[in-house]
């Protein structure tokens, strides 16, 4: 553990200052506009940010509330007592416990040694692990549940890994990059957060789970062939590499992820599209080419339904930066 920074984060903050001081219940306002008690990220994250961390406030039982986004709550020190759904969890130093946007839970007061690490993610900052994950698995499961499950069942993953080195590590190396940003600090956040789902998964032995799902190993291969393939992906390919009719697997991707396989497509597509014209001097016809597009005027049409411009106006305004 890096002392220097349990220093810095055993220092009150002016939420926790104004607790002590008043013995207020938790400001609804600094959470959420909405009626109902749902934490939004759009609190805590600008549009251009997937993922960030902030310490949980201490000294206030927080009531029950769901997020918008999927929760990470790690013990950096002490512990934490919550009621997830209807089960009583006790984490304790290094334990992580990750919620998805459909499971309520509140929070008992933190005393003051009590330091908790709350990691505040968008659901699509894990859309790039997709193509890590071939079997279907717990956490597979979570993520694909979190990502497009209509039916907005309640999941949480509990994983008692305070003795695991490795995962230890790099939680802590995660916090640094995002409380010590550099340039090249989302690239590593990403790599390090990928390192550590392989990891969770390989400790599976060591996690408790809540959840109610449907089987999403079809959705996953899907996702993964979409991820993978996208140049020269068809849906009548993907259907018969899983041995179903084309339009059984249409309607299983659209109840699963409310999107048609052409529009999951056509997204991955305009993806890259849009990441070779920040990176690349290609040409745009090249480009076209090369995300699997052979109409040059349709792909203008949907770049500029997704983006609100062409891809030249796109290209000139990042050069002009």
């Amino acid at each position: 553990m890096n002392s220097d920074l349990l220093q810095e984060l055993l220092q009150l903050n002016e939420e926790e200052k104004m607790l002590l001081h008043q013995r207020n219940k938790v400001n609804k306002e600094l959470y959420t506009s909405q009626e109902h008690f749902i934490v939004e990220s759009e609190k805590f994250l600008n549009n251009n940010k997937m993922i960030m961390v902030r310490k949980h406030t201490r000294f206030v039982d927080f009531p029950k509330h769901k997020h918008n986004y999927i929760e990470v709550n790690y013990v950096y020190n002490g512990k934490l007592n919550q009621t997830v759904g209807i089960d009583r969890i006790t984490l304790k130093k290094g334990d992580l416990l990750f919620l998805n946007q459909h499971i309520e839970h509140e929070l008992e007061a933190c005393g003051e040694e009590d330091i908790i690490i709350n990691f505040i993610i968008r659901p699509e900052f894990f859309s790039f692990i997709f193509s890590y994950l071939t079997k279907e698995n717990l956490i597979s499961n979570f993520l694909i549940n979190s990502l497009f499950n209509q039916t907005k069942s309640g999941q949480y993953l509990y994983f008692a890994v305070s003795e695991v080195k490795n995962i230890q590590e790099l939680i802590g190396r995660i916090i640094k990059e995002i409380m010590e940003p550099s340039m090249l600090s989302e690239p590593t956040i990403k790599l390090y957060m990928g390192i550590l789902l392989i990891e969770l998964i390989k400790h599976s032995d060591k996690v408790k789970s809540k959840e109610d799902s449907l089987k999403h190993q079809t959705i996953i291969e899907s996702l993964k062939y979409i991820e993978e393939q996208y140049q020269h992906a068809t849906l009548n390919y993907l259907a018969e590499k899983l041995n179903q009719p084309h339009y059984v697997l249409s309607k299983h991707i659209k109840k699963a992820t409310n999107f048609t396989f052409k529009e999951l497509l056509q997204e991955k597509r305009l993806s890259v599209a849009k990441e070779l014209l920040e990176i690349t001097t290609l040409p745009i016809a090249s480009i076209i080419e090369q995300v699997g597009y052979e109409n040059i005027s349709y792909f203008y049409r949907v770049f500029k339904g997704k983006f609100g411009c062409t891809p030249k106006e796109f290209r000139e305004h990042i050069i002009k930066g």
